[in-house]
């Protein structure tokens, strides 16, 4: 008898334990948070995964993502400073990082955090884009307004345990109603622009050409004037070299007998000296050095 009770007593705890076993343990998953609570209160959170132990029965567990969630948040209207109304349209990158504030205030549900985000970063874009001329928005589409509006958001969303990672700006863009006139301001614009370059170009082009003209007026200039001194110089040169071979009474009289010669061939072969039977003609003083070198000859 003693044995078939120690066998029940045995069987029941066995029992126990098979049934408090699976209440006992729970797994953490990678990539997650487990918040263990005991009576409606966190008393621990777990970020390590592996298994761990809690009291059967009295606690419970309630798991939250580590991974980073994308929130495409809905276009929204916002108004420049110079009173210009723009379209833009976000997406966010988000991060549960204090599962105890996330349980406290937003109970861990997700919507209710995008919801928050939203807020957030909504106030942030219409502040730093009522900041700024249109232009200004513009120009700083290159991720300096993305950076900003990621700053301000994170200022109002760390009270309810996430960090906002990036918040990028997917579309800005213009009413329908006045995006014609704001692009053609823009055209008109740029072709001032254009225009003005256009100008400069043609203005140091000119500089260039009438620099280039003066260096080569200056050059031929110079050329010019080398060859004038080469010239004159010949000619000293030649009459030295005359008066060299001409230099006794015999040799004068002999190069003005020659001279005198050259001209009365260039006399024959003028043209304007002959008849109409091609005959040459030539009418001379009576005190013609050439008169007297025929008669004398």
């Amino acid at each position: 008898m003693r044995n078939f009770i120690i066998k029940i007593i045995l069987i029941l705890i066995a029992v126990m334990a098979v049934w408090l076993l699976p209440a006992s343990f729970y797994i953490v998953n990678q990539n997650e948070y487990a918040a263990v609570f005991q009576f409606g209160k966190i008393i621990n959170v777990e970020a390590e995964p592996g298994i761990k132990f809690k009291m059967p029965f009295s606690q419970t567990v309630r798991r939250v993502s580590k991974k980073i969630h994308l929130y495409d948040m809905p276009a929204s209207s916002v108004i420049t400073r110079d009173k210009k109304s723009m379209i833009a349209d976000n997406f966010v990158l988000w991060q549960v990082t204090d599962p105890i504030k996330y349980f406290q205030t937003l109970n861990a549900i997700e919507p209710r955090a995008q919801e928050r985000i939203e807020a957030a970063v909504y106030n942030a874009v219409k502040n730093a884009i009522s900041s700024m001329s249109q232009d200004e928005v513009i120009a700083a589409r290159d991720g300096r307004l993305a950076s900003r509006v990621t700053s301000e958001s994170n200022s109002d969303i760390g009270i309810y345990g996430i960090i906002i990672l990036q918040t990028q700006i997917k579309a800005l863009d213009l009413p329908d109603d006045n995006k014609a006139a704001v692009y053609e301001r823009m055209i008109s614009e740029r072709q001032n622009i254009a225009a003005s370059f256009a100008a400069e170009g043609k203005s140091e082009a000119q500089k260039i050409r009438n620099l280039t003209d003066r260096e080569a007026a200056i050059k031929i200039a110079d050329a010019n004037r080398s060859a004038d001194v080469l010239i004159a110089e010949g000619e000293a040169e030649y009459m030295k070299l005359m008066q060299s071979a001409y230099n006794t009474p015999e040799k004068a009289e002999f190069y003005n007998f020659m001279r005198s010669l050259d001209a009365l061939k260039k006399s024959f072969n003028n043209k304007a000296n002959s008849n109409n039977n091609n005959e040459k003609v030539i009418i001379l003083d009576k005190d013609s050095k050439l008169v007297k070198m025929l008669y004398e000859n």
